[in-house]
Parts: C-alpha cells; structure tokens; sequence
C-alpha cells in the first residue's frame, strides 16, 4: 500500500511542512509512504474554458499531470493544510481547480482509481477549530469529487510556527495510527 502526504502550503520548511514529516515518518512502517509539496510544482491557473467539460482533458500541459500520478499512484492521501485567510493556501486551491477533468462533475471526465482513501490534517495559528473545520470541508469536497473516501480528519490549533508542532507530535502520531489500508 502507498501513501501519499502533501504539503499545501508554500513554505517547504514551516510548521505544515513539520507536520508533513512526522506522518510520513509514521506511516513508512505500514506503508510506502512519498511526500510532496504543493510549491514544488509548476502550474498555471485554471482558464474555465471547460473543454475538459467535453474531452476530460484540461487544454493546459503543465505539472498537473504529475501530481495527478501521485495520486493514481497513491492508495492513501494525507492532505496537510495551514489556514490562509480562513481556507486551503491559494496555490491548492489553483490545483484544486486544474483538477476538473478528473472531477465527477460532469461527462465524460477522467478518474482515478477506486478504492483511494483520504485524510485531512488542518493547522492555524489562532485558537478556533471554524477554521480547521471549514479547511477539512473544502479538501473534504474535493475528495468527494475525485471520488476518494473521506475517511478522517484532525484539526490542529496554535499552530504558527514549526517549533510548535513538538508538543502536537503524540497528537498527531495517535491520529495516524487510525490511517488504515
């Protein structure tokens, strides 16, 4: 089984990119487990030309494709998001919308295969959970588009910068103990 962890935000080395690490290494005893980050990629943003409405194609070639074979390839996604404004980074969302052509939105459209598994990890800086709760319901639904099954999730609060992801550390270790195949 492979897992796949992503890193949503732009910064490659902050408290997201800490929390990314420890799933990772909690997982790769269970599973092949792979992380990437978001900003690692090059992509351009979504036209709404909607030929992929008719082709299942998206008309832009870019590194969509790629993180997509991470994906296909991945049996379990871990989606790790810190709270930009209130929601998912604006480079998810970007990629969020250059997923149409796999989304189940319409007809024809490409799809991955069944059977994937997705959870959520969400972190702010300030004490509310709205906030992770209205994270884990955008990737939530987007999970639910690619026809993934949502299968848990794990707000996490206080959370600015990565010196204090430590203390979370047996928080989130707990909640991937409950990633299962």
């Amino acid at each position: 089984m492979k897992a796949l962890v992503i890193n949503c935000s732009p910064v490659r080395d902050g408290a997201t990119a800490e929390i990314v690490r420890i799933v990772e290494n909690e997982l790769s005893g269970r599973f092949t487990a792979k992380s990437i980050c978001i900003d690692d990629y090059s992509f351009s943003f979504c036209k709404g030309c909607r030929s992929c409405h008719d082709t299942a194609v998206c008309v832009q070639s870019d590194d969509i494709d790629i993180i997509m074979d991470e994906f296909e390839r991945a049996d379990i996604i871990v989606t790790v998001s810190p709270s930009y404004w209130a929601d998912i980074p604006g480079q998810f969302k970007a990629f969020i919308d250059r997923c149409t052509p796999w989304c189940n939105t319409h007809e024809p459209h490409a799809s991955l295969s069944p059977g994937k598994k997705g959870y959520v990890i969400a972190l702010r800086t300030g004490s509310s959970m709205k906030e992770c709760e209205r994270i884990i319901s955008s990737i939530e639904h987007f999970y639910g588009h690619l026809e993934i099954e949502c299968c848990g999730s794990l707000g996490l609060c206080s959370v600015e910068y990565k010196e204090a992801v430590a203390a979370r550390a047996d928080e989130i270790a707990e909640f991937c103990k409950k990633i299962t195949e």
